[in-house]
């Protein structure tokens, strides 16, 4: 747990300091034909530089917009253009409060069950009740069954 935690904090670390991830949506058109352009290099200059057919690049470029181009193959494209290939996921949200959301959804279907046997008997408790229960729960998932957040039920 406390291994899953740091690695949560440092990833989390790292992907603030790499800003928005828009700043790295592909162009329309593509990385490698976005940098061809503004570097003034033709398709056949570039198939030179890796040694391939004009018609290859043509179909690299063309692979990278429909999202078919391997990583071996964009990787060597960013060489040619002297580019460093950057490969990353970038979550949506803070990894911990994924953890946390998830635990939350865990805890909250859990009393959803036992909140209703509660009721069926007579038994159920007030709000600020249930919610620290609530509470004590997500703390005990999240500290005992972060294996078990993300299976399907």
């Amino acid at each position: 747990m406390q291994r899953q935690w740091l690695a949560q904090e440092h990833l989390d670390r790292r992907f603030a300091k790499m800003g928005s991830a828009s700043l790295f949506t592909r162009p329309n058109r593509g990385w490698i034909r976005a940098i061809r352009d503004a570097l003034g290099m033709s398709a056949t200059q570039l198939a030179a530089r890796l040694g391939v057919s004009q018609p290859r690049v043509t179909a690299l470029e063309q692979g990278e917009v429909e999202g078919t181009l391997t990583l071996q193959s964009l990787q060597k494209a960013a060489q040619a253009l002297d580019c460093t290939l950057v490969y990353a996921l970038i979550p949506n949200k803070p990894l911990e409060q994924m953890v946390r959301t998830q635990a939350e959804r865990m805890a909250a279907e859990r009393m959803a069950a036992v909140e209703q046997t509660m009721r069926l008997e007579d038994q159920a408790v007030g709000t600020p009740e249930s919610t620290r229960q609530r509470q004590r729960l997500i703390e005990q998932i999240l500290s005992t069954e972060t294996r078990r957040l993300w299976e399907q039920r």
